[in-house]
């Protein structure tokens, strides 16, 4: 038996990348010493890797930003805007994916969306007719060579042709077929180099294969990889998926002359069946998805042994593998000091994923399996009782009524009331919810945490935060406000911390974009709410204005979605049941004074099945009226908000409109506000505020910029139903770029309602 790895974390156990990038975007260090620090992670993850005995050990996972945009940079599909900032190759990379706004130019980001189910962004690459692909970097190459120089002949990962293909963005007539020839010639000429390098595997990741495939797809795919792998050299390739089967294709892929096959039997649930109802090639490998990549518990020996034998029944050669990039969860539970035994004992991080490799390695080459100790000791783990269970908890959720899910009036009484109670202007401006959380926001909190200032001096801290919020959002003349969210340190991780039924870690980040890292809080047993979580905090915002002032909160499916969740219950009983804690929430906001309730929702579609078949059955039937049950006690003239970020909705546009919500936002600027046409085409009902500028971008919008937006927004949504904010929360803005941003938004607002609108 060997083992494999499909990709590995890269911020670094202690964000050590992260913050040496920041230093160099602030000038602070020069690009030698970014490098050097890249150059250092990449070793230590390669040979923690070849510690725990990985056979397959992955190279070129790394990245400053993104994998994909790694991949378009590296076959010349850099946009002639940022070619025409004249920068060195660093710098064009990162204006590619975060912006720039300087001497040299003034250029937006390219857009970004989730990755696939998860809750990692990529970078959308843009290829318009006149691109020409061409092998342009040797980044892959590079990293070989790093590898081998540690004496490790490391398999080179690569963002597949087909997956490339079909994530771009075309910009013109053109369409992916139009660009296979030339995709498939660069693809070719990396692969010969890399043979020649001596590399023996080279891995192309295809998770666009578990999606639904047209016959064009399909006969897409075939024709890149037979011009491809005809150039293959001495080099063996695997073609590996992730995040489902490959149901639509698993015939043409054992058809075609990969050497390797990666499926995912974690999340592929017609894997098995596909390898045993048409067999597996004996000329090819394997590379069995079972050591779940995506979330945090251990993995079950018992389980996973069985399937393992299965497979071999089948006469297939196997190789064990994770089912994904580890790049999903964090790097290891070594910096984990204050979680229990009693927990720490069933979670597997990264590096634990990797010892788990090892062991299941040694297990499978027994005569035995089951006379192994760590397959003893994995076995007792497994059957000891968890605690956590709360009956009540599971009573209100048996107890749930149909009727619970839908709220009255109908929603264009509600509509009507709401305007009349608000008297709000055309264009409403406001905030998505969170202000930039400075130095000392961030200091209050660590101080607060390590004992070294009071409760009262932490609350008292965060009063004038929340005062000096309220005072510059009446300044710059915003129509409906926040309080600025000082007292969070994350809209999951902060509710996670109010309700009972979470753990959370000290160091477990994991990376959602960029230097963007995130620490899941995770779900351990049944959740519940014991006390108000924000109404004092809202309350106090709103006695500072007479302008309406919204009340904040995280949706139960984001909560979950942006949690690792239970393995032992449903996904739908989970997020019933912090459905259940959120509306008590809300209906105690309402009962304080707060007239407009946000319930965000930025992660609704992560765990949207990627097959639209699986959508209703799988998903939307849960995670809809788990939404509804949050806000269905309200009154009428309550106003419910909810905010979606950075991901694509266009396809289910009708099943967010059937939240039942009063007030959408999306984020749209990153993506050219293609959401429009989809709003436009379903009727859609609900009033919407689409982004109209990327806050994930340093860049400051102009007056104009602005108004040229919410002018193709008002040729598509009525102006009656259009309001004015920004893409997302403006946590991690400064306040130099967040001032100037919203007094362009408000003004670009006030001078088109003067417009004939």
């Amino acid at each position: 038996m060997k083992t494999s790895v499909i990709g590995y974390p890269r911020v670094g156990a202690l964000r050590e990348l992260k913050f040496a990038s920041e230093k160099y975007f602030r000038g602070e260090i020069a690009a030698e010493e970014l490098q050097a620090t890249a150059k250092q992670l990449r070793a230590a993850h390669l040979n923690v890797q070849k510690q725990n005995g990985i056979d397959f050990i992955p190279c070129n996972d790394f990245s400053f930003y993104d994998t994909v945009l790694d991949a378009a940079v590296l076959f010349g599909a850099v946009p002639a805007r940022y070619r025409a900032l004249g920068l060195s190759p660093l710098d064009t990379y990162f204006a590619m994916a975060r912006g720039y706004q300087g001497k040299e130019g003034d250029v937006k980001a390219l857009a970004m969306k989730k990755w696939f189910n998860t809750n990692y962004h990529y970078m959308v690459p843009e290829i318009d007719d006149d691109t020409a692909l061409t092998l342009a970097g040797s980044k892959p190459l590079d990293e070989f060579a790093e590898a081998k120089a540690l004496g490790i002949t490391a398999k080179p990962v690569i963002c597949g042709a087909f997956t490339l293909l079909k994530l771009a963005r075309y910009t013109g007539s053109k369409a992916a077929e139009d660009f296979a020839e030339q995709a498939a010639a660069v693809y070719g000429t990396l692969l010969e180099k890399l043979a020649a390098a001596g590399a023996e595997w080279v891995q192309f990741d295809e998770p666009a294969l578990v999606r639904d495939l047209s016959d064009a797809d399909k006969a897409l795919f075939a024709a890149l990889y037979r011009a491809i792998l005809a150039r293959k050299g001495g080099a063996k390739v695997l073609v590996q998926t992730y995040f489902g089967d490959v149901r639509d294709c698993y015939k043409e892929l054992c058809g075609l002359p990969f050497d390797g096959i990666g499926l995912d039997f974690t999340e592929g649930r017609e894997s098995f069946a596909l390898v045993e109802e048409n067999g597996f090639p004996k000329t090819k490998v394997l590379f069995a998805g079972l050591v779940n990549g995506k979330n945090i518990w251990k993995n079950h020996y018992t389980a996973t042994v069985a399937a393992v034998q299965k497979l071999q029944k089948t006469g297939a050669e196997v190789v064990l593998s994770t089912s994904c990039s580890l790049l999903h969860v964090p790097y290891t539970l070594r910096n984990e000091t204050k979680l229990a035994a009693e927990y720490t004992e069933r979670f597997a991080f990264a590096e634990e994923k990797l010892q788990e490799l090892k062991e299941l390695k040694e297990i499978l080459a027994a005569a035995d399996p089951t006379a192994c100790e760590a397959y003893k000791a994995n076995a007792a783990l497994f059957a000891r009782e968890r605690s956590g269970k709360n009956a009540v908890v599971q009573a209100k959720v048996a107890a749930i009524r149909p009727e619970d899910y839908t709220r009255l009036p109908a929603f264009e009484v509600r509509e009507a009331i709401q305007k009349d109670r608000f008297k709000l202007p055309l264009l409403p401006t406001t905030t998505i919810g969170s202000f930039p959380q400075t130095a000392d926001v961030k200091a209050n909190r660590a101080a607060y945490k390590k004992g070294d200032i009071t409760k009262e001096q932490y609350d008292a801290f965060n009063r004038k935060k929340i005062a000096e919020c309220v005072a510059l959002q009446e300044k710059i003349g915003l129509d409906v406000l926040v309080h600025g969210e000082f007292e969070r340190n994350d809209m999951v991780e902060y509710f996670g911390e109010c309700l009972s039924g979470f753990l959370f870690t000290e160091k477990a980040w994991v990376q959602s974009y960029g230097t963007r890292c995130v620490k899941p809080p995770i779900v351990w047993g049944d959740v519940s709410r014991e006390k108000p979580m924000t109404v004092a905090w809202s309350v106090y915002a709103q006695s500072l204005t007479s302008k309406p002032m919204k009340g904040m909160l995280t949706g139960p499916v984001t909560i979950l979605n942006w949690s690792f969740p239970r393995e032992d219950i449903t996904l739908r009983e989970c997020a019933l049941q912090i459905a259940l804690a959120i509306r008590e929430e809300v209906l105690d906001l309402e009962a304080n004074g707060l007239a407009i309730i946000q319930i965000d929702e930025a992660a609704l579609r992560e765990k949207l099945p990627l097959r639209k078949s699986d959508w209703e059955s799988d998903y939307l039937s849960w995670a809809i009226p788990a939404f509804r049950l949050v806000h269905s006690g309200v009154k009428a003239e309550t106003q419910i908000h909810t905010h979606m970020c950075y991901s694509e909705f266009t396809d289910i546009i009708p099943a967010i409109d059937n939240m039942d919500a009063d007030v959408i936002t999306f984020e749209a600027s990153r993506s050219d506000l293609l959401i429009l046409d989809a709003l436009k085409a379903n009727n859609f009902r609900t009033e919407v505020g689409p982004g109209v500028y990327d806050i994930h971008s340093p860049r400051v919008p102009s007056v104009q910029e602005i108004k040229t937006a919410l002018k193709k927004m008002l040729a598509k949504i009525p102006a009656e139903k259009l309001w004015v904010n920004p893409d997302c929360g403006l946590k991690t803005r400064g306040v130099e770029e967040t001032v100037p941003s919203l007094e362009h938004l408000v003004e670009a607002a006030k001078e088109l309602r003067n417009e004939d609108l």
